[in-house]
């Protein structure tokens, strides 16, 4: 069985329809892609999926639970983590608090003990400790808001590690970076598949292609193909898109 599978979903806003019959399946211990043109209703899947959009029809279940309709919290609980292709970090506060406050202890006992927290040495260590996996070791007091925007993308990522999650989905992690920059970022990727079980939606084809084990292509709302990277290379429809040439 899957550890995580959507069935069926469809999504409409107003006369629109975003997505249709959309299955999707995404395997333990393994990096799952989901690529498509803009517009595609890429971001749309990725919300619904996580809780912040209900689908219409269709039925969503994380190792055999049917979390439909869960409000992203409750999903949260259940452990899936996501990243967000807009930031958004406590940018007055340091990189270590921004990863205290995101652990499940810290949230458990409500952001009005985040002062005391920040001071539980246990607590730091164990922030501490994220951040080394993510690469920023020793910028654990600067201000959130003075990081590079490499290292900002690596402290949403690293924040969303601190749930310890059973599924990561970052969405467009690769959005705005330079090129260095998304080589470091595809090394932490590499790094974090190695225990973790990820989902990647990426506008970046060479990075995903690099990365993922296999990839769902979605195109007008629909998944169109679906396979490893080698596989989609050989895809008629993917080799005539624009896609093809990235992939």
């Amino acid at each position: 069985m899957a550890l995580f599978e959507a069935r069926g979903i469809h999504k409409r806003f107003g006369q629109q329809v975003v997505l249709e019959h959309v299955d999707l399946s995404f395997e333990a211990g393994r990096l799952s892609g989901i690529m498509g043109p803009n517009g595609a209703g890429k971001t749309t899947c990725f919300n619904v999926l996580t809780g912040r959009h209900r689908p219409d029809r269709g039925r969503v279940t994380l190792d055999g639970e049917d979390i439909t309709g869960l409000s992203p919290d409750a999903i949260a609980r259940r452990g899936i983590a996501r990243s967000f292709q807009v930031m958004s970090l406590f940018d007055e506060n340091t990189a270590l608090d921004n990863l205290i406050v995101a652990l499940p202890e810290v949230r458990a006992r409500g952001f009005d003990m985040f002062r005391r927290l920040s001071a539980d040495d246990a607590a730091a260590d164990r922030a501490s400790a994220v951040l080394a996996r993510v690469g920023l070791a020793g910028l654990e007091r600067r201000r959130a808001g003075d990081l590079a925007y490499g290292e900002r993308r690596a402290l949403e990522i690293g924040i969303a590690l601190a749930s310890r999650p059973r599924l990561l989905f970052l969405d467009e992690p690769t959005s705005g970076l330079g090129s260095e920059s998304t080589a470091r970022l595809a090394e932490l990727v590499q790094d974090l598949k190695r225990d973790h079980s990820v989902v990647v939606i990426e506008h970046d084809m060479q990075f995903l292609f690099a990365l993922a084990d296999t990839i769902s292509v979605i195109h007008w709302g629909q998944v169109i193909a679906n396979g490893t990277p080698d596989a989609l290379r050989e895809n008629a429809w993917v080799r005539r898109s624009a896609l093809g040439g990235a992939a």
